[in-house]
């Protein structure tokens, strides 16, 4: 009997140093830059008795001028967003002139009801302008890099050549106490995809995520090219992300176990990558889609609010971000998962994070949804889980750790051999 494929390689990030925490320079350079403002404002006002139009005015101006050059250089230093910055700089230079605005309406229309006599008057008066003047320019910054996300997503690339020394279509099915039914699924697989296999070939690769029971030696038994065998449970994120990097063919599809997506549903998905789409993803709130077995009123209800919760990641504007079927080019697949860090419920949002940054263009396609009966998912937990993750997510880039270069580790170290 062969020997299940170990877990491959991850590729992580390589740091050269420590890596840059963003949020502490960002902290850093708002701190100085609000120093500037509030040291020019105050002897302006009370010693120079300048009125608080004119002095809120030239302070928030010259803190502008000595913030632009320290974010540049500080903040944005080795950060992929900077380059969206200077590639828009009007729409963002009209936002900044928007806050500046409002700082200086707010400051001044403050000032009537308090003593301007007083420091603490003209300091409440300044953090309230100030705080308002900042959500206005987030705001707006937001917008603007949700459009440019948008338009990267919605334009696909050439067509990449089909190669003849790799499958044309590697299938990753993350897998966790599946011994009852991986054998039917790695069979269904090859039926609905024999088409493909006969033109360019089908690679099926199983992870089994830490099962207890026989779920790596039934998918070996049953025909899978490759097992990838976790030594305890980690979640289907980490499971999707080694057999990602331990695939090998030009489009790579992860297609759950229990095949809620009937596997000829991959087809329009690799139509769509060889057509030139980075990333193609399945929608079940498309409006073309259908659902076979709906899901229960609960799911249906957690699914509604993780798409809104989201937004507190995502630019862009997805009708799913959950659905189980997901296809990438191979150049997509080993930069997005060789960054990856999430393991569980949020790790789908983190890829769509991670094609937003890499200015991937993506493509969505209604789907046949067929919901499983059987289901590790439980709304309230992971819910609470998804939030967690959504906060790590955030944390993770606003330290640096998304834009760390790749690592390059020998390609036998990041694949097994297959299970023949």
């Amino acid at each position: 009997m062969p020997t299940p494929t170990p877990p491959p390689t991850e590729r992580r990030p390589v740091a050269h140093g420590a890596a840059p925490n963003r949020v502490q320079r960002f902290a850093v350079v708002g701190v100085l830059v609000t120093l500037v403002d509030v040291a020019v404002l105050v002897p302006l006002i009370r010693r120079q008795g300048y009125d608080a139009f004119s002095a809120d005015l030239l302070s928030v101006s010259l803190a502008t001028l000595v913030s632009l050059p320290l974010h540049r250089v500080v903040t944005l230093s080795n950060s992929p967003t900077r380059r969206w910055f200077e590639d828009h700089s009007g729409s963002y230079l009209a936002g900044l002139v928007g806050s500046l605005a409002l700082d200086v309406v707010m400051f001044t229309a403050f000032t009537r009801v308090l003593d301007v006599r007083s420091v603490y008057g003209l300091l409440i008066a300044k953090a309230v302008s100030l705080s308002a003047a900042v959500l206005l320019r987030a705001t707006a910054y937001r917008s603007v890099l949700g459009a440019v996300v948008r338009s990267d997503q919605f334009a696909p690339g050439e067509p990449p050549p089909l190669r003849g020394d790799v499958p044309r279509l590697s299938v990753v099915i993350p897998a966790y106490e599946e011994a009852d039914r991986i054998a039917g699924t790695i069979s269904e697989v090859r039926t609905r995809l024999a088409g493909v296999a006969d033109r360019g070939g089908v690679e099926v690769v199983v992870v089994d995520d830490g099962s207890q029971d026989a779920t790596s030696r039934v998918a070996t038994e049953a025909g899978a090219d490759r097992v990838v065998s976790l030594p305890v449970n980690r979640g289907k994120g980490a499971a999707v992300r080694s057999g990602m990097l331990a695939a090998t063919g030009s489009t790579r599809v992860f297609l759950d176990a229990d095949l809620a997506y009937s596997p000829d549903q991959v087809l329009e998905l690799l139509k769509r990558t060889e057509a030139g789409w980075d990333v193609v993803v399945g929608s079940r709130k498309h409006t073309a889609t259908t659902t076979l077995v709906r899901a229960g009123r609960l799911r249906q209800l957690g699914s509604r609010a993780i798409n809104v919760l989201t937004s507190l990641v995502l630019l862009g504007r997805y009708r799913d971000t959950q659905c189980g079927l997901k296809a990438f080019r191979a150049e997509a697949a080993e930069k997005i998962f060789s960054l990856t860090r999430i393991d569980r419920f949020a790790f789908d949002i983190e890829v769509l994070y991670l094609v937003e940054r890499q200015r991937m263009s993506l493509s969505e396609v209604p789907v046949q949804v067929a919901n499983s009966q059987r289901t590790t998912v439980r709304v309230v937990r992971d819910t609470a889980r998804l939030l967690r993750d959504l906060l790590r997510i955030r944390v993770l880039a606003r330290n640096g750790v998304y834009d760390l270069a790749e690592s390059s580790p020998d390609p036998a170290s990041a694949v097994g051999s297959p299970a023949a």
